[in-house]
């Protein structure tokens, strides 16, 4: 059964299999927001009196009774059904007669599936939302309780100069700020409505679409027909760049912590339930989890490209091509969240190493703070600079006046920044409302 199926509609079954693809288990997520749409258009058919009062009683019944089938795990697509939208209203003139016929009126199944999307969308965003905010509280949390544990900072992979946990947690945090803001930006595109723009050129029904706009608690709507069609692949492309950026960040934190937990760096270890062994090293404790997570967010960065490719040189107008989108993007959201999961699960009981930087090989992170010393006695900084160097050349420096204030997240500085850094944060997630 097909939405656009007439007495005389025959489709070879291999070409079915061909174009229908995965997209019946992908309309499965969208089963719910399918109804959601359905009843507000309904709605709004009465309203405009495209359906009688009684008409609209049947249908609301019949549609809240598949939604409630939905949440209970009962809603299935049949076999012989094409997607999602055909089978709801298969069911409902199965249930209900002749009226379920009419939902459709004043409707294509392009902006059904485009409302349909855009309200997955919406959920998903404000999901994934709330658990970057839980990630950010965790890492700020143990910024603040990790203020003072001093670690070798590394430049291209070179000892550098004396950290803190507080601050390499505190940098992640910071860097989830920023991911938001790309998040809630792409989330005031996907909350406009396209419903009422039919196939892309709209209708010739009095369609009240501020109606439907309320209704499904959209913001706004896409105003002009043709683009709401347009949005189409857009939506999904600026969403799965929102999703980079922050595959982009956890990616960068499970990588730190590969190379934190090895032993040549030994500064951090977890708990072995957290770890893997080896089948036959009976000493290896792996980071599976963290190298999955590397691996995962790898693959959600390159989402942005696959839809490019896949929509960028498309004219106006709908195409088929738009309906392997899911296939891209629908993953990519499901393995952000399983990361954004994993290290909400995990980071809190990381167990970091005291006196890291008592070592011998990190003496020379402290060759910066003894030039500023030598600077603040009054030496030129480029004097001051080849001095220091020379006793390191000659291997003699050994400098023991390392004032660990400076160099740990602690005190009245501290404390503002990761004061700052939240309030950004609820700046942030005000623009999800």
């Amino acid at each position: 059964m097909k939405l656009w199926q007439k007495d005389n509609t025959d489709t070879a079954a291999m070409v079915e299999r061909f174009t229908v693809g995965n997209d019946r288990d992908f309309d499965m997520l969208l089963a719910k927001y399918d109804v959601l749409g359905s009843l507000a258009h309904t709605a709004m058919l009465k309203e405009v009196s495209l359906l009688s009062g009684e008409e609209y009683a049947q249908i609301e019944i019949g549609l809240n009774d598949i939604l409630k089938e939905i949440e209970q795990g009962k809603f299935v697509i049949e076999e012989g059904v094409e997607d999602v939208h055909s089978q709801v209203e298969y069911l409902l003139t199965k249930r209900i007669g002749e009226a379920g016929k009419k939902i459709h009126s004043g409707r294509s199944r392009n902006d059904q599936v485009a409302v349909d999307l855009k309200l997955f969308l919406r959920d998903k965003t404000q999901e994934i939302k709330e658990q970057v905010h839980q990630l950010f509280n965790i890492l700020i949390d143990l910024s603040e309780t990790n203020k003072d544990k001093l670690l070798p900072g590394y430049t291209h992979l070179q000892i550098a100069m004396p950290s803190s946990f507080g601050l390499w947690f505190g940098a992640y945090a910071e860097s989830l700020v920023d991911d938001l803001e790309m998040l809630a930006a792409v989330y005031a595109v996907i909350n406009k409505n396209p419903l009422g723009s039919g196939a892309g050129y709209g209708s010739s029904f009095p369609l009240d679409r501020d109606l439907t706009t309320q209704k499904l608690h959209f913001k706004t709507m896409h105003h002009n027909v043709v683009y709401a069609q347009m949005s189409r692949g857009k939506t999904e492309k600026l969403l799965a760049m929102a999703l980079s950026s922050i595959a982009a960040t956890l990616g960068k934190l499970a990588m730190d912590v590969c190379l934190y937990i090895s032993q040549n760096f030994g500064f951090i270890s977890f708990p072995s339930s957290l770890t893997t062994g080896s089948s036959i090293m009976p000493h290896k404790k792996n980071p599976d989890i963290f190298e999955l997570i590397r691996a995962k967010s790898a693959r959600v960065q390159a989402a942005p490209n696959e839809l490019t490719l896949l929509t960028n040189n498309l004219p106006s107008g709908y195409h088929r091509d738009m309906q392997l989108t899911k296939e891209v993007l629908f993953p990519a959201i499901e393995q952000v969240e399983g990361c954004l999961e994993m290290l909400s699960f995990a980071l809190p009981q990381v167990q970091i190493k005291d006196d890291i930087l008592s070592d011998e090989k990190y003496k020379y992170l402290f060759s910066v703070e003894a030039v500023n010393n030598l600077v603040n006695k009054g030496l030129p900084f480029r004097d001051a600079y080849k001095q220091v160097g020379n006793d390191i050349e000659k291997g003699i420096f050994d400098f023991k006046d390392f004032n660990i204030s400076h160099h740990t997240l602690q005190g009245s500085m501290g404390n503002l920044q990761n004061e700052a850094i939240k309030q950004e944060m609820l700046q942030v997630l005000a623009k999800f409302a």
